[in-house]
């Protein structure tokens, strides 16, 4: 069955302990699971240890399944059982209350990201345990140790240090050699060269029984470049191309007819002119025209329609959306890359590459930076060997203008707020994925809403329960609980809530397109479309379904999207704040009309698809505006990667979440409003953390200039900086 968006009805809990949704142990099982090509399903409603547990023990109950274990990070189960397909399994986690779907395996692995932050966990440990170790020894010859003890301890420092630097230096060198290659000087440069000079340095004082070795100072200026590197790669390691989410989501597999038979193939090879089975509960596999059955299609994922449309011979369906209630025969008209689907993923990598051109902070001042650091030092090994002739003298005063110049304090400067930054939002419910998502926005003017589970909950909800009767509620729930259509669950879930005990019912048929019926104590029973059971449909606001009862006059029940918990207090706050509000959706004109009106927004529009929203984005920035979109499904996903900056809910679709930068992780909106005062501040944060780090250079780098630091003592300067720097983030909290 296909994955559920809060449009469709689900509403998944968050879990408690945010340790347990971030354990990279099950990240690694994931990555283990996909390599070894087992199933991969997805678990929309997963949200704690509990789930985990239930999964697992059902699925590893079942013949022939092997191991089963869930990544409650990405709500995934990875499902070792060979010759079984996933269509073996998603009844089974249906049958215990959990919503799934396939994904494609080889779209899905992370392992390359995850070896990323360990490898630089691994080298920040082994700089960490070297300097300690360096700063022991260090010690005996500050206090004064002298001839062959001096160098004893010299050459011990020097067996830690230089396989030290070596390793945990080498993303830095490699980085500069990149550069030098390209004919640029990146931030990397400088900090290899101060590197090299440092570690050359003190091994010829070494070599030549002098005095002062700065072995001390190298490890210590890796060991702090480092924490930098990973405090960046934390704020950016959740991000993950919403282009290859989107891929993962396409149908790998179909049940094409051929003679007569039923044969599964994979969708690439698909072909126009192919007719394939679309089963109930099953995600269209290709684009292509109806020629035989009816149903009722759920368009939430790609269009924002919050009801069901119905689908028969000459309906046109698109890869992506749900067949809900009978089986579809389809003739194929595009599959694969062709399809709309994957025309669609296209659109979102290009508008990811579009807002991944922004600069940040950071990035601006090191433009500058580098060429500035390498002139200084030049000036000043030029200078001092000029006026002395000392080579010796010259490199030692040249290696500390270097080291004492490193950008640790400019490298921490933007990390360390957004650390701060997080650390706070998280407690308010928002998850910040994207380091610069809290410098763009903080330059937000318009904020543009999708209206279908962003502003509303994106479920009906039954309006005016006291309209059926009594003696109907038990023939009402025991109908309704058999169908699968978004106002029966709605239905059925409400008269539960009640304590309605449901009745015994013969014959139950659900009518694809139309409705369920049944036989309750030999008189008929109906629930569905007025036309249906013989009602005449009357005016109403929203989405309606009509119960008839053989002998009862048939009952009209009113369903309502009920809004957002905050979403009135969000949009509000956000026009006191002066920033256009703007929604967005793909619902129709009634149902947006009436949203916007009770939430106070002006401009809206509606029958939106997904490609006039990314338009839409496009056009107000290029009228200037700065966009924060808000929005939860497939149709938000491609505005959400053209915007300047985007948020998505929790239950948003995954490809959503992806593409988004922050995610909300609550059912409250107006933590949205709080975000963009926040970010204001967090940036003047980052303002000051640059203004501290260059009035440490207009002090320290004459100092050095001058000859009055050695390397170790700039090591020691600039480490004081980056805790300036840091004690200066941390305010924030």
């Amino acid at each position: 069955m296909a994955e559920l968006s809060a449009d469709q009805g689900y509403s998944p809990r968050l879990s408690a302990c945010p340790a347990c949704d971030a354990a990279p142990l099950a990240g690694r099982i994931a990555d283990a699971a996909i390599s070894r090509g087992d199933l991969v399903l997805s678990l929309p409603t997963a949200h704690c240890a509990a789930c985990i547990s239930d999964v697992e023990r059902v699925l590893t109950a079942q013949p022939g399944v092997r191991a089963a274990r869930v990544n409650l990070t990405l709500r995934r189960v990875m499902i070792d059982a060979p010759g079984h397909r996933a269509e073996d399994f998603i009844p089974i986690l249906e049958g215990i209350g959990y919503e799934a779907h396939e994904l494609d395996a080889s779209a899905l692995s992370s392992s390359a990201a995850d070896r990323q932050g360990r490898d630089i966990l691994m080298r920040i440990g082994v700089a960490g345990f070297a300097m300690m170790n360096i700063m022991i020894l260090s010690i005996a010859v500050w206090s004064g140790a002298e001839g062959p003890t001096r160098d004893m301890f010299h050459w011990i420092s020097a067996l830690i240090a230089l396989p030290t630097v070596i390793f945990a230096g080498k993303p830095f060198f490699v980085s500069a050699w990149t550069s030098l290659r390209a004919g640029r000087l990146g931030m990397d440069v400088p900090i290899s060269l101060a590197l090299i000079l440092a570690t050359a340095i003190s091994l010829f004082e070494t070599l030549h029984s002098g005095s002062h070795a700065y072995f001390d100072a190298a490890v210590m200026l890796c060991f702090f470049l480092l924490v930098g590197r990973y405090l960046d790669y934390r704020s950016r390691a959740v991000a993950r191309s919403a282009a290859e989410e989107l891929t993962a989501l396409e149908v790998p597999r179909a049940v094409l007819l051929k003679d007569g038979a039923e044969t599964v193939v994979n969708v690439a090879d698909l072909a126009p002119g192919d007719v394939i089975r679309i089963r109930p509960g099953a995600r269209v596999a290709a684009d292509g025209e109806v020629i035989a059955g009816m149903s009722e299609i759920d368009r939430s994922l790609l269009t924002g329609e919050s009801l069901p449309v119905q689908a028969g011979p000459g309906v046109a369906l698109s890869a992506g959306e749900v067949n809900l209630t009978g089986p579809l025969d389809l003739r194929v008209t595009a599959a694969g890359r062709n399809s709309s689907l994957s025309r669609l993923a296209d659109l979102v990598a290009n508008a990811e590459a579009s807002r991944g051109r922004y600069a940040s902070l950071a990035e601006r001042a090191a433009r500058a930076y580098s060429p500035t650091v390498h002139l200084l030092a030049l000036c000043s090994l030029l200078g001092w060997l000029y006026a002395t002739g000392d080579w010796r003298l010259a490199l030692n005063i040249a290696a500390a203008v270097l080291i004492i110049t490193c950008p640790c304090a400019l490298g921490l400067a933007v990390p360390a707020v957004v650390t701060a930054a997080s650390g706070k939002l998280f407690k308010k419910g928002l998850l910040i994925k994207e380091g610069t998502a809290l410098e763009r926005l903080a330059e937000v003017d318009t904020v543009v809403f999708d209206k279908t589970g962003t502003l509303t909950m994106g479920r009906p909800e039954l309006v005016g329960a006291g309209d059926l009767p009594e003696a109907l509620r038990p023939v009402a729930l025991a109908i309704a609980d058999g169908s699968g259509h978004p106002l029966s669950r709605a239905l059925a879930a409400a008269l539960k809530a009640e304590g309605v005990v449901p009745a015994v019912l013969d014959r139950f048929r659900e009518v694809p397109g139309y409705g369920v019926e049944a036989d309750w104590q030999g008189r008929a029973v109906r629930l569905g479309r007025p036309d249906w059971v013989g009602a005449t449909a009357p005016e109403a606001d929203g989405p309606l379904s009509v119960l008839s009862v053989g002998g009862e006059a048939p009952v009209v029940l009113h369903f309502a999207d009920a809004l957002r918990p905050g979403a009135v207090d969000c949009v509000a706050a956000l026009r006191g704040q002066g920033r256009r509000v703007l929604m967005l959706s793909g619902d129709t004109e009634g149902a947006v009309a009436r949203a916007a009106a009770s939430l106070g927004i002006a401009e809206f529009r509606a029958g939106v698809t997904p490609q006039e929203k990314e338009a839409a984005i496009a056009a107000l920035a290029s009228e200037g505006a700065k966009v924060l979109m808000v929005g939860d499904g497939l149709n938000d996903t491609a505005a959400l990667a053209r915007a300047h900056v985007s948020i998505s809910p929790a239950t948003a679709l995954d490809a959503a979440r992806v593409a988004s930068d922050i995610v909300l992780m609550g059912q409250d909106l107006a933590p949205v409003a709080d975000a963009l005062t926040l970010s204001a501040t967090a940036r003047r944060r980052i303002k000051q953390n640059f203004a501290i780090s260059i009035a440490y250079n207009i002090v320290a780098v004459p100092f050095a200039m001058a000859g009055f630091a050695t390397p170790l003592m700039a090591a020691l300067a600039m480490s004081a900086s980056s805790i300036s720097v840091t004690l200066n983030a941390l305010r924030l909290r």
